[in-house]
């Protein structure tokens, strides 16, 4: 054992942690284990009493600086879940504690710090901004920095957890994934575990537009990122720390990169495992695993997956619950050419089957074809989207695949749309029971008398679903289409006269 490890091993085993921190527990997934083919396990750190891992290096770090010196206040720079730890550190060792947070830091963390006692300044838009501003403060006032990844002790206090993996999973096991941001968990839980179980492969997991550690060890030292994605705030770190790198550089297997839709995917399978909801950044390590097994199809081992938090914004699961069938190959967008004639839309639905419509928008253009977007949601992954396509095409349609395309996930499926060309347009919304073919059996019941100018439903996973349509309506045919909407058996009302509709629509 060389000396940097002897000494790394002698701090873990020493640390202090359990002033704040509890053993969690080592939660066993099923469901994750049948579908990957792999005996899975999760390390559940969301369940600390600041839903985060970050508990055990703040306290560890502090705790260890009162005994060599008298501190009469720290100050720390984090992303949320360290500026908690220092916050709850403090508190119980009855000393002041500034925190600064990027600006762009989700509130329900900001609260926490408050709440448990802190002061909370919002600085900066990334983690790098917040650490300048936060040295200068701590200079300032004379307390000392507690860094939130970069410090021996703080490396040590996180290692503590891979010292309870051991002790829970004294059998045989395979592969342990860890999240990355600026490296201290992964430093600390490989140290410890090398040092006890070498044959254990240690995997960290970084997004791929934060992949600080990653590029570091493919360079050999330590690179500076230009710019960082926040959608996992917790990781969102330039450069890792030198502590950390020096660490990891030496017993760290290997890093692996994932994108925003199997990150939340992968906050859906914890979901289903533990009812819990955790943070991008906890989940990494699970959207981690998944792809190192589908890569390098794996099966019959034994994975551990920390889950690091369960800090997320409610109002952020709108955007993940977006993204998760997609990042699960559970849902194809497709952009899909049809003749403009009444019934086209629904001789297209009479193609697509029995498969549940997620999401059908459409706005007339001309005479000519008509271009609609659709969501499609699926069972069997990329086969059952290219046998789709295909019969679509076979059908004489003409199809654009955009599941993969970022801007039609995000942007594209909420503004299909324009001013209507049809002055003669009524404008109607319609609520009937969501089921499978509900949408089938709508478009069925409205048949093809009148022709539709204008379409959008969205399938929320709610017991009723909502269409907006717009027909063309010509002249002394007004009696005839509201006798037919009290026939049609959906509770329906006209919206022509919506103000909203008039200005961007209309």
């Amino acid at each position: 054992m060389s000396q940097l490890h002897d000494e790394y091993i002698k701090r873990i085993l020493s640390a202090r942690v359990y002033d704040v921190s509890i053993q969690t527990r080592l939660h066993e997934a099923p469901q994750l284990s049948q579908r990957i083919g792999n005996e899975v396990w999760l390390k559940r750190e969301d369940e600390q009493s600041i839903f985060s891992f970050k508990c055990r290096g703040a306290f560890n770090r502090i705790y260890k600086l009162m005994q060599e010196q008298e501190v009469p206040g720290v100050v720390a720079a984090s992303a949320g879940n360290h500026a908690q730890g220092v916050a709850l550190a403090a508190k119980k060792l009855n000393i002041p504690a500034i925190i600064v947070m990027p600006q762009t830091t989700p509130s329900i963390k900001v609260d926490s710090v408050r709440n448990l006692g802190g002061e909370a300044i919002l600085h900066g838009d990334d983690f790098d901004a917040a650490l300048a501003y936060a040295i200068d403060l701590g200079d300032e006032r004379g307390f000392p920095f507690i860094h939130p990844f970069d410090d021996p002790n703080t490396i040590a206090g996180q290692g503590t957890v891979g010292v309870e993996l051991c002790q829970q999973h004294p059998g045989p096991l395979d592969v342990v994934f860890l999240p990355v941001g600026g490296g201290g968990l992964a430093a600390g839980v490989s140290a410890y575990m090398k040092y006890l179980r070498p044959e254990v492969r240690i995997v960290g997991v970084e997004p791929v537009d934060a992949a600080s550690m990653h590029d570091s060890l493919l360079a050999d030292e330590r690179v500076t990122l230009s710019q960082v994605g926040l959608f996992a705030d917790g990781v969102a770190v330039k450069q890792v720390g030198k502590y950390s790198f020096e660490v990891c550089r030496e017993f760290l297997d290997e890093v692996i990169l994932v994108t925003v839709d199997e990150m939340s995917n992968a906050i859906k399978d914890i979901f289903n495992e533990t009812r819990t909801l955790t943070e991008p950044a906890g989940a990494l390590a699970v959207a981690g695993m998944k792809r190192y097994a589908q890569e390098r199809d794996v099966k019959g081992q034994t994975f551990i997956a920390i889950n690091t938090g369960a800090n997320i914004n409610f109002d952020r699961l709108r955007h993940v619950a977006e993204r998760v069938e997609i990042g699960e190959n559970r849902e194809a967008l497709l952009a899909v050419t049809i003749p403009e004639e009444p019934g086209s839309f629904l001789r297209f639905c009479h193609t697509i089957g029995p498969r549940s419509v997620t999401e059908f928008n459409y706005r007339y253009a001309d005479d000519g074809v008509a271009n609609v977007f659709a969501g499609i949601a699926l069972r069997g992954g990329d086969e059952e989207r290219t046998s789709l396509i295909d019969e679509l095409e076979a059908s004489g349609y003409s199809v654009l695949d955009m599941s993969s395309n970022d801007t039609a996930k995000l942007h594209l499926r909420h503004m299909v749309g324009g001013h209507s060309k049809q002055p003669s347009e009524r404008l109607f919304r319609f609520v009937f029971p969501e089921r499978p073919g509900a949408l089938l059996g709508f478009l069925s019941a409205m048949g093809e008398r009148w022709n539709i100018t204008l379409f959008h439903y969205r399938n929320h996973g709610a017991a009723y679903s909502r269409v907006l349509v717009g027909m063309s309506l010509p002249d002394g045919e007004e009696a005839q289409l509201e006798a037919f909407i009290e026939t049609l058996g959906f509770k329906g009302e006209e919206e022509s006269d919506n103000a909203a509709y008039q200005m961007f629509l209309r």
